[in-house]
């Protein structure tokens, strides 16, 4: 079973204040943050979808593989079709696991406990205390199907809510709060 890490990166962050991807947290950028914690959940294959600031984003970290969103500014929805569609090029790849680059409490054990339920017909989602949240995995079956209905900042919201999907429990090993504006940054830091 080969499954591959997304990280969804593109977005220029405005209420932030600027990309989610160049924020530094813990010494590093959050992109590198969440490329890193698939890189150690085991996850071979990472592939990062930029687009706003895409020029510095690569400049100023140290990624793997990355695919740029020439629609980010629509949304998650098109960067979640942008990296579906690149590894939907690779043969042999049977699930891809999902992060979103502000989310930077989720853990490699989090994705490992994930990815152990992957399969091309697969659909995972971690689950905090009743609630589903990331990491998202999607198994290959359901690519296109996702694909289709990503949308805006939706990503794959609208295509989970009518199939099957297994919850998994990571809310003791991780934390899927979202940085939404600086002053997340140190409620998520001192968590």
């Amino acid at each position: 079973m080969s499954v591959a890490g997304l990280v969804l990166a593109a977005g220029a962050g405005r209420r932030y204040g600027m990309p989610k991807a160049l924020v530094r947290y813990d010494g590093q950028l959050l992109v590198e943050r969440a490329a890193d914690t698939l890189s150690r959940a085991g996850i071979d294959r990472v592939l990062i979808v930029l687009g706003a600031a895409a020029d510095e984003v690569r400049a100023r970290g140290r990624l793997p593989e990355t695919v740029v969103n020439p629609d980010w500014e629509t949304g998650m929805g098109s960067s979640l079709r942008t990296g579906l569609a690149s590894l939907a090029a690779t043969p042999g790849c049977t699930a891809a696991v999902v992060l979103l680059v502000d989310m930077p409490g989720v853990s490699p054990e989090a994705v490992r406990r994930i990815t152990a339920h992957a399969a091309p017909d697969a659909l995972i989602m971690g689950g905090y205390s009743g609630r589903r949240g990331h990491p998202v995995l999607l198994g290959r079956d359901h690519w296109s199907g996702v694909s289709a209905s990503a949308t805006g900042d939706r990503g794959a919201r609208d295509y989970l809510r009518t199939h099957e999907v297994v919850v998994v429990g990571v809310g003791d090993v991780a934390d899927d709060k979202d940085l939404d504006e600086p002053g997340n940054l140190s409620a998520i830091h001192d968590h």
